[in-house]
């Protein structure tokens, strides 16, 4: 079981500073990983402030050497997948091969996607998503690409490709007992269950072995509340408990979980 802090950037975290402070925290005491909310607005409920979780990725892997880094998760279709390639190879640079990319849809529960004209409806933000993986793993490739859809790319080729091989660890969300977003997970790197228990763990994981023969070197990550008991999630075959905090949180409060270490 590895451990990681999971953390909004909104309020006292939408300084990039802070977040790289508290990263370089993290790996001193002994913490595999931090990753990071990604949200361009939050409910008027929660502090207005909000950071650029790229901008503030980049900080944190020049603060560290070692823990791993990523945002969990990021919705493909905001970005769209030329610029997502440019992005995580340059992360994935940057930290000397550290990153792990969480993909998911995106939601629209206070309007994060219609008021900027994103699609909302979820069958075909998935349906992007599906085809917006594809052409992003062309494009990490360094090979000329040619994909015409939804998303196109006429003869181009990027470079450089990623410092991670065989390509960048690829998570993916999937909230409750949805089958589609579970088996996408299980084609990939990783899954990033969202707001089950253990139970419904347990079902998402039956689906992954179905799909891929075993669980063997697939990666689960469960964000609990910190001080949490990781046991019932760790014994249906999570790899990776998160401790998640929220938006109000107060950031001496994460400081103190932080120096505490992962125990």
């Amino acid at each position: 079981m590895q451990h990681a802090i999971h953390v909004p950037t909104v309020g006292e975290l939408a300084d990039p500073r802070v977040l790289a402070d508290l990263a370089a925290d993290a790996e001193e005491h002994g913490w595999d990983g931090v990753f990071l909310w990604d949200h361009l607005l939050r409910p008027d409920t929660e502090p207005p402030e909000v950071a650029d979780t790229w901008v503030a990725l980049a900080a944190m892997a020049s603060a560290t050497s070692m823990i791993r880094l990523g945002p969990m998760v990021t919705p493909l279709v905001r970005y769209g997948p030329q610029r997502l390639a440019r992005a995580s190879v340059g992360l994935d640079q940057l930290s000397a091969g550290r990153l792990t990319l969480g993909l998911g849809l995106g939601h629209d529960r206070w309007g994060e996607l219609r008021r900027f004209g994103e699609p909302t409806d979820p069958r075909e933000r998935a349906d992007l998503l599906d085809e917006g993986v594809e052409l992003l793993l062309a494009l990490w490739s360094g090979e000329e690409v040619h994909h015409l859809g939804r998303y196109v790319a006429g003869g181009v080729r990027f470079l450089p490709t990623p410092v991670q091989r065989p390509r960048i660890p690829l998570w993916f969300a999937a909230r409750g007992d949805a089958r589609r977003p579970v088996r996408r997970a299980a084609r990939y790197e990783g899954l990033f269950p969202v707001d089950v228990n253990p139970d419904q763990l347990a079902r998402m994981l039956d689906i992954v072995a179905a799909e891929r023969g075993s669980l063997e070197g697939f990666d689960v990550a469960v964000s609990i509340p910190p001080g949490g008991d990781p046991g019932p999630y760790a014994a249906r075959g999570a790899t990776w408990v998160l401790s998640g905090f929220q938006p109000h949180d107060a950031l001496k409060d994460l400081q103190s979980r932080v120096e505490a270490g992962p125990g």
